[in-house]
């Protein structure tokens, strides 16, 4: 339970802000929950209900929510911020006004901003200049939330007063949090995970088995790390609930929207079909394009991610991704314990030293052919 009472605003209609805002209820916190749509709000207020995200879910009757920005954030201490990637910065910027930089900030997107490539704490960071900022990511389903069912998830930034509030407003008996003070990496493992996720859903619904979902995974963090640690982050942040945590719910469950549009298109939809049926945002959509460019632009190995791009928008079978994923070269298994240039360096030496001895073995045979030569030539 919350040690003392906090004023929490919530800024997002959509279920995992939907699930947070009732958390904090539950704690004793105030909450305003902000959105744009006033049915939802009338929703929200009388029955206590979000009937387009989470339909059977009782909220706590003591979240307000309000269509008014500067009404729901007016007295907050701790700002959640669960908007889509898409219109994340936007919303900041309508809400700036209203801000103070004793706030504090947490961003619940794990998205990718698709112009700058910044991730939605730095947008945050870019757009206030506030030392008070986080981010909240990890196996988070939100409809399991709803149920309170056990769930763990990670608080990451470099300021431990963030860390602690975070912890104190959320934390119960079913839905624990853990600190972290890589930012970076943790927010980077939210957005990642997305883009296997995809992937995840097409094997499922193409029918493979066990060995090669599990291959999948695994192989799928080996990436995210790879991609995560040229980008600054903690390798050691990946062997976490926002790493391998969030990788394997997302990977597993049709609850999860990224995994319902890999698993519609494994079924022979179109993109665009499986995005409609979705009636949600699949941020792992645009993720993919975002992080095959910059991972090109880097020069960093994902095979995985690379397949999976040309089968969402190039037309690609689906069942190809499956041979993309046995095509790959077959490197290091854990890169930060044997680097991956020091195996394919054990290729490349291998091959050479087969080359010499079959140099060596040509120039031997070619030698006794010609002692024979020469002893006919004498008996001749």
């Amino acid at each position: 339970m919350a040690e003392q009472q906090i004023n929490v605003a919530v800024l997002g209609g959509g279920s995992f802000g939907t699930a947070l805002a009732s958390i904090a209820a539950d704690n004793g916190a105030r909450v305003h929950q902000w959105m744009r749509d006033e049915t939802l709000v009338a929703q929200i207020n009388h029955e206590h209900r979000n009937g387009r995200y989470l339909p059977h879910y009782v909220m706590n009757s003591a979240v307000q929510a309000s269509t008014d920005l500067q009404a729901v954030l007016a007295d907050a201490e701790l700002v959640l911020i669960a908007i889509p990637s898409k219109a994340f910065r936007s919303v900041v910027q309508a809400a700036k006004a209203w801000l103070r930089p004793e706030q504090i900030l947490v961003s619940t997107t794990k998205g990718i901003e698709q112009d700058s490539f910044l991730l939605m704490s730095q947008v945050l960071e870019q757009e206030t200049g506030f030392t008070h900022i986080g981010v909240i990511a990890g196996p988070n389903l939100a409809s399991e939330i709803a149920d309170k069912q056990l769930t763990a998830t990670v608080i990451a930034s470099a300021d431990p007063l963030t860390r602690t509030r975070v912890q104190q407003a959320l934390g119960c008996r079913y839905f624990r949090v853990y600190a972290s003070d890589d930012r970076h990496g943790v927010e980077l493992g939210g957005a990642l995970k997305n883009i296997y996720a995809i992937a995840a859903g097409m094997a499922a619904a193409l029918g493979m088995g066990e060995n090669t979902r599990s291959m999948l995974m695994t192989r799928a963090l080996a990436e995210m790390s790879r991609f995560a640690v040229a980008e600054g982050a903690n390798p050691m942040t990946f062997l976490g609930l926002a790493g391998v945590g969030d990788l394997i719910v997302t990977c597993s469950s049709n609850l999860s929207r990224n995994y319902r549009v890999g698993y519609a298109m494994g079924e022979g939809r179109t993109l665009e079909e499986a995005v409609d049926a979705l009636g949600q945002v699949a941020e792992g959509v645009n993720t993919v394009k975002l992080v095959c460019a910059k991972a090109s632009e880097m020069g960093v190995y994902m095979p995985l991610a690379e397949g999976l791009y040309h089968v969402l928008f190039d037309g690609v079978p689906a069942q190809d991704m499956a041979r993309t994923l046995m095509m790959g070269e077959q490197s290091s298994d854990v890169e930060f314990i044997l680097p991956r240039e020091t195996v394919q360096r054990e290729h490349r030496d291998q091959a050479l030293h087969n080359h010499a001895s079959k140099d060596h073995a040509s120039k031997d045979h070619a030698s006794k052919d010609q002692v024979f030569k020469n002893s006919g030539d004498k008996n001749a």
